[in-house]
């Protein structure tokens, strides 16, 4: 059996995340650049993760007929009142930038103490499988927000965060061992298991 999937995302690091931790099951992973070049910019307009997740699997899925899969992920600092939040990508503003919104973030945490640097990670996943049915799956993984970037690994603001349990940040850690303890790696395994109750 051969299913195609197509991954809703023009980001080249979750798209590898997706491919590694998706890896064995019977589908073959498509991305949005195997059917545009450039790849789209998808509305998000959603006031959650899960509801800008349905819609990027939804719009992908009503242009291509394919089996579409969508994520919607960031990071909720509490000393920011759980800001960046569904705005993590564009903290910052246009045009859009790691390194802009890490700034940004740790500049309006400049006063902000150890004890108080506490956030979290979060992911939402929607696989669109028709008009009517879809599969959902979420991850959160607890942490802390850093001083500095740290490390050269991962996206986004993984340089500046350091998940419970280690000393390092996720632009430390290897792959696997990242994937097993991420966000995205908790929302996509319990996706796998999921499909494979459907499917199998």
């Amino acid at each position: 059996m051969n299913r195609e999937v197509i991954i809703a995302t023009g980001n080249g690091g979750k798209l590898r995340e997706f491919i590694q931790i998706l890896s064995g099951l019977p589908f073959t992973i498509k991305s949005l650049k195997d059917y545009w070049d450039p790849a789209p910019c998808i509305p998000e307009n959603g006031a959650t993760f899960y509801e800008n997740a349905r819609e990027k699997a939804q719009w992908v899925f009503s242009r291509t007929g394919a089996m579409s899969l969508a994520d919607d992920s960031g990071l909720e600092v509490d000393f920011l009142q759980g800001r960046p939040g569904v705005h993590s990508a564009r903290f910052a503003g246009e045009p859009r930038s790691d390194r802009n919104n890490i700034e940004k973030l740790l500049s309006m945490m400049a006063l902000c103490p150890r004890e108080s640097r506490q956030a979290r990670f979060k992911c939402a996943l929607v696989l669109t499988l028709s008009s009517t049915e879809e599969i959902t799956a979420e991850g959160v993984c607890e942490g802390s927000i850093g001083y500095g970037m740290q490390g050269s690994n991962g996206f986004g603001y993984d340089p500046v965060f350091l998940p419970d349990g280690f000393s390092t940040t996720f632009a430390q850690l290897d792959a696997p061992t990242k994937n097993a303890i991420s966000h995205r790696g908790k929302a996509l395994g319990r996706l796998k298991e999921k499909l494979y109750e459907r499917f199998f």
